[in-house]
This record gives structure tokens, C-alpha cells and sequence, in this order.
């Protein structure tokens, strides 16, 4: 028997407990307990509290036969209701399964069977989602999110209020190991139907402590967050990293986002950090208002979900300073693959040694490029980044076939193409499934699309591949003008013939006054293409 064998053999097996994430908001109101925990609409909530709501909201699922393991789904735009059920289902160990607010009806019934929930909320601005209670055997709807809520389902400060009124609000958090769940984080769906990522009360301990390492280092009570994007996804992930420092997090109600009230809030509540993703992002520095309001308290502006154009980037650097914060990563890995941090972003060139990566490997997280036989790539070569490390999600939920092809060898594989640099700077040159083959040729859009952005005449871009009797595949570019820019095709055409290998050209070319975006604010290609058909745009159908 080797070494390592005799000491393993030594080990007795343990159960892994570990500290249920609700008490984070426990430990912020022993500490904090006058401190804002909320601003919603300018009504604060303190640390005290959220922290007595939260057991009182417990104590209320529990009254309805719920408890560890139970997959509870919520429907909502952004509220503090959403939060509270969040860490409520917490508490009480179930499973918060969250929705995208956008989606429809017969898309959170698909949901809602694939997860296999037994309970759900839902925000009275929904009726028609709330109806799943009486379409779905076994699921009950146990609270609304909004008002009074209505005579199924209360709303959450009614029955709050009950159980308060009853007395003896105290509850204990729920025990819970390592590998437990506590949130389905379903994928965005832009290549088949979505899936749930199952998240761990150990894994997301991980996942928040890393945030706050390579995000937002130094982050206290003092801080302040602003939420502009949607709590069902990586906005809920960057609240949690707040609770867990007790730093106030703020945030609108009102269904249109407004860069004007984004600036006025960032100034009125010296706001220090926010998540979001780079098209929200470009829309709040190029609107006028931020030159209007004081962001010097700003320190970090993370950014995510997609890469972020060099000339987008740019522009940010010039509006606000060294305060962006790149970081990639995926859902199933809770976004945490790489960070490119403040002293790395430079809006000059020449200053930028990393220009075009995404950053370096998180803390605690191994990258590996590897070809099609799961073979190690060198620095240089072009392969799938694949990953490992406590970040990384115990599989999908009852998709056993999904989780053969996400794992091999240990490791996650993204579908994401890219290359590492000697010093572990990572490029990602598009989505093995962005990826079209034209007259035999392989094309990576990302590559077209950041040099079209250097022209001066558009702003946003897509370029996907769509099929082509000839060529087997062409592609086609659908852009949005900068807002002085003049179209002229021709002009553009010389420009592409100067700058982009003939070969690698778009064969049809859109000009649209804007493009459409998925729910968490992305542009996506299977929306384009989608919005390219029922338009009738395109000429050519293999």
C-alpha cells in the first residue's frame, strides 16, 4: 500500500455540514442591526429587520407542509418579496428555483415540471403564470409577491403579519451538508430547452467567499450596491455577496430601466458597487446623465454574461475611471472562471498587456484548453476551456444525459472556444456553436464582430452563420448605427474589403434601429435568427 493510500485508508468518512447561507443575514443583524439591509423604492429595511421577516416567512412555509429538499419556484421582477423568499426557502433547506420575469406562462409550466416543484410564489403582476396552480397536479401556490396578494395566496406581509401576531417567531435554520441544494439555476436556453444547475449550500459558500476575493476585495458595511439587473440570476448571486458583508443593497421596482435613475441613485446612496452586464452597461455610460450626476464613489463595476467590446470598453474607462471588473464565467460554474481586475484595465492600448482577454483563473479554479479528444492544448492553441474547482455545480437536475456530455475527466466543459496566453490570460474566441463553416472554412463571428466595431459607424453588432445552398453555410450581419453615424453600404463594403479576410465577410448585411436581447439584456443569435426569419430577411435556405 502506497503513502497516500495508508493516510486515505486512515480517513473516517464525515458528513460535510456546513453553514446554511440564511444565516448570513442572521450574523449581519447581530451585527448591523440599524443598518440598512434594503432600500426598495426608497423604503429601508434594516438588517433587524429582514432578518425577522425572513424566520416569520419560514415558520410560514413550514405551516405549509414544506421543508428540506422541496423545490419552491418564484415568478417576479425584481422586489424585496423576491428576496426574502429566497433566503426563506433558505432557511427551511428547500430548493429556490427562480424564473426569468419575461418568460411565458406555458414556459414556467416547462419549468416547473423539469424541476419537479411541489410549491411556488408568484408577483401579483402575473395572473396568468399564478394559474399554474390549478394546471399542475401536486403544486400549490402558497404566497403572492406584491400587495395583499389575493384570496389563494396571500401576499407575503400578510401572512408575515399572522405569524408575527401568533407569536414565537424564531426559527432555526434548517442543518445542512455540503452537496445540498438550495438553488436551481436554470441556463438561458439559447441552445435547446433550459436546464437546471443545481446549486450547493457548500458550493455557493465557495462561490460568495471567491466574489468577494477577486471581485470586491475590501468590501464592508460601508458599502452599497445598486441591482440593474434581474435577482433570478447573476444580480442574486452579487446580492448575496452583500449580505454576507452586511452592505446595503438598492434597488427600483419600476418594470423600465432608466440610466438617468441608475446615476441619480449611484449618486444620492454612494453607491460603490454594482453587477450587470455589458449592454446595460454601455447604455448607462453613453447616456447623457452621466455627466450629471456624481459616480466618484464608485469602485467596482463588474461585468458579465457576454464579452464586452474593446471600443465599449473604452468608453466606460473615459466616463468613470479604473473601476471595471471583467469576469467570466458560466452559470454552472456561478461565474467563476476568470477576473480581469481595476489595475488591469487601461483605456489606452498600449497600457493594456492583456488586451482582449478575460482575465486569469479565479482563486481555487483550474483552467485547461483541450481539443475534441479531451487532450490538453499548449499556450496558443485554440481549444474548449474547460474547468475545475469548488465553483463548479454538482450536474444537472434529472438530466443524466446532459451531465455526460457537460463532464469528462473531472472536468466542466464550457462549449466556450479559447486560448490561454503563457501567463494564463484567457481569450475566448466564440461559442463552439456560434462557430459556421463557409465554403469549408471555419468562421468564429466574435473575431468579425470586434473588428466591425473599430469602423466607427456601428455600435452593436451580431454576425451569425445561417445556411446556404452553395457555401453550406454564409454569414450575415445585423448592426445598430451610432447615433451620428450615416449608412453607406458601399463605403462600408470598402472598409470590410481593407479590413476583414475575404473570405470571413458577411454575405447580407442589416441595419436595425435596435437589437433585440434576451431577458438578462444579452444578444443572442438564436434571437437574431429568429428575428431574421419572421422578418422574411433572409434570401437563402439550404
Amino acid at each position: 500500500m502506497t503513502h497516500a493510500a495508508a493516510a486515505t485508508h486512515l480517513i473516517t468518512p464525515v458528513s460535510r455540514r456546513v453553514m446554511n447561507l440564511a444565516t448570513f443575514v442572521s450574523q449581519a443583524a447581530a451585527r448591523l442591526p440599524d443598518r440598512p439591509a434594503l432600500i426598495v423604492d426608497d423604503t429601508v429595511t434594516t438588517w433587524a429587520q429582514l432578518d425577522h421577516r425572513i424566520q416569520a416567512l419560514a415558520l410560514v412555509l413550514q405551516d405549509a407542509g414544506l421543508g428540506k429538499g422541496d423545490r419552491i419556484l418564484t415568478h417576479a421582477s425584481n422586489c424585496r418579496e423576491q428576496i426574502e423568499i429566497m433566503l426563506a426557502c433558505f432557511r427551511i433547506g428547500a430548493v429556490w428555483v427562480p424564473t426569468n420575469f419575461r418568460i411565458t406562462p406555458e414556459e414556467a409550466e416547462y419549468l416547473a415540471q423539469s424541476a419537479g416543484v411541489c410549491a411556488f410564489t408568484c408577483h401579483v403582476d402575473f395572473p396568468d403564470h399564478a394559474r399554474l396552480a390549478t394546471t399542475l397536479p401536486g403544486l400549490k401556490l402558497v404566497a403572492s409577491l406584491g400587495g395583499p396578494g389575493t384570496p389563494q395566496a396571500p401576499g407575503i406581509d400578510v401572512l408575515i403579519d399572522a405569524r408575527i401576531a401568533r407569536g414565537g417567531v424564531s426559527h432555526s435554520a434548517q442543518r445542512v451538508d455540503y452537496d445540498d441544494p438550495c438553488w436551481f439555476f436554470f441556463t438561458s436556453g439559447t441552445t435547446g430547452k433550459p436546464k437546471a444547475a443545481v446549486l450547493t449550500h457548500g458550493q455557493m459558500a465557495f462561490v460568495i467567499n471567491n466574489h468577494l476575493c477577486d471581485l470586491m476585495p475590501g468590501t464592508t458595511w460601508r458599502d452599497a450596491s445598486l441591482v440593474v439587473a434581474p435577482l433570478s440570476h447573476g444580480a442574486g448571486i452579487h446580492y448575496l455577496t452583500q449580505v454576507a458583508r452586511g452592505a446595503a443593497t438598492i434597488f427600483s421596482t419600476q418594470p423600465r430601466f432608466s440610466p438617468e435613475a441608475a446615476w441619480e441613485a449611484i449618486a444620492r446612496h454612494r453607491i460603490s458597487n454594482f453587477f450587470t452586464v455589458p449592454t446595460i452597461l454601455k447604455l448607462m455610460v453613453e447616456h447623457e446623465s452621466v455627466d450629471r450626476h456624481d459616480h466618484s464613489s464608485l469602485r467596482y463595476i463588474i461585468y458579465a454574461g457576454a464579452p464586452m467590446y474593446r471600443a465599449d470598453q473604452q468608453t466606460a474607462l473615459r466616463k468613470l475611471g479604473p473601476v471595471l471588473v471583467q469576469y467570466f464565467g458560466l452559470g454552472e460554474v456561478t461565474g467563476n472562471i476568470t477576473v480581469l481586475p481595476p489595475d488591469e484595465h487601461h483605456e489606452d492600448d498600449g497600457a493594456m498587456p492583456h488586451l482582449g482577454t478575460c482575465g486569469h483563473a479565479r482563486t481555487g479554479i483550474e483552467i485547461s484548453i483541450q481539443d475534441a479528444d479531451g487532450k490538453p492544448l499548449p499556450p496558443g492553441e485554440q481549444g474548449e476551456i474547460c474547468v475545475c474547482g469548488p465553483a463548479v455545480f454538482a450536474g444537472y437536475y434529472n438530466n443524466p444525459e446532459a451531465n455526460r456530455k457537460a463532464f469528462r475527466n473531472g472536468w466542466f466543459r464550457t462549449g466556450d472556444l479559447g486560448r490561454l496566453d503563457a501567463q494564463g490570460y484567457l481569450t475566448i474566441t466564440g461559442r463552439e456553436s456560434d462557430m459556421y463553416i463557409s465554403g469549408g472554412s471555419n468562421i468564429y463571428p466574435r473575431e468579425i464582430e470586434e473588428k466591425i466595431l473599430t469602423c466607427g459607424l456601428i455600435k452593436e453588432v451580431c454576425v451569425l452563420g445561417v445556411p446556404d445552398p452553395k457555401w453550406g453555410e454564409i454569414g450575415v450581419m445585423v448592426g445598430v448605427l451610432r447615433d451620428d453615424a450615416e449608412w453607406n453600404p458601399d463605403a462600408f463594403q470598402a472598409w470590410l474589403d481593407g479590413n476583414v479576410a475575404r473570405y470571413k465577410h458577411p454575405r447580407q448585411i442589416f441595419i436595425w434601429p435596435e437589437l433585440p436581447k434576451s431577458g438578462y439584456g444579452k444578444i443572442t443569435k438564436k434571437i437574431i435568427y429568429q428575428e431574421l426569419l419572421k422578418r422574411g430577411s433572409l434570401t437563402t435556405q439550404a
